[in-house]
């Protein structure tokens, strides 16, 4: 019996999630995936299906959604190949559902770079406006800072004349404001 109680690491948690990825494509089971991954680690199955259900599988629902397409378009291409009798004398014959079938995953990868495009065009904007938005932070920092400075030669003015006519004193609050001290 295998047992192990030390942690998952990266590396177990990206061969778990390539293991499942390839069987669910190939038409196995993850169950088959989780008894090889289990043998490579040294770790039961059980302990790599609760890993792919409790933490793996919601970082890699995109990649499982395209690998069950992928095996659902090998099945169709195997049992087409199954129905498919040979051409007479190296003759190449193509079928109207060979045709449809591959216009259909052009269609689906034209799909996928639209996407990929429009995510990349989306990421641009996001960063051009977090740009504009640290710029405008350090802006407004720097207003800070200069205000502050501006502040403080005022409280230095107050101060000196204050000194030469009477003696009243300031302390400044928590919020940058000044106070009268009582006499």
């Amino acid at each position: 019996m295998k047992v192990r109680q030390d942690a998952w690491s990266e590396e177990n948690d990206l061969l778990l999630a390539e293991t499942v990825l390839r069987h669910v494509r190939e038409g196995s089971t993850q169950l088959n995936a989780f008894e090889e991954v289990g043998d490579l680690l040294n770790r039961t199955s059980a302990a790599c299906g609760f890993r792919w259900n409790a933490v793996v599988r919601t970082q890699y629902e995109k990649a499982l959604s395209l690998a069950k397409k992928q095996r659902k378009q090998r099945s169709r291409t195997i049992e087409k190949k199954a129905l498919y009798a040979p051409p007479a004398e190296g003759r190449v014959t193509i079928t109207m559902t060979d045709v449809i079938g591959y216009l259909q995953s052009l269609d689906s990868i034209d799909a996928v770079k639209a996407e990929n495009e429009r995510l990349r065009s989306e990421n641009e904007q996001l960063q051009y406006r977090l740009d504009k938005i640290e710029q405008s932070s350090e802006m407004m920092q720097e207003d800070y800072e200069t205000l502050m400075k501006i502040m403080n030669r005022a409280r230095k003015f107050v101060a000196l004349d204050d000194e030469e006519g009477s003696a009243v004193t300031f302390k400044m609050e928590q919020n940058g404001n000044l106070e009268k001290v009582a006499e």
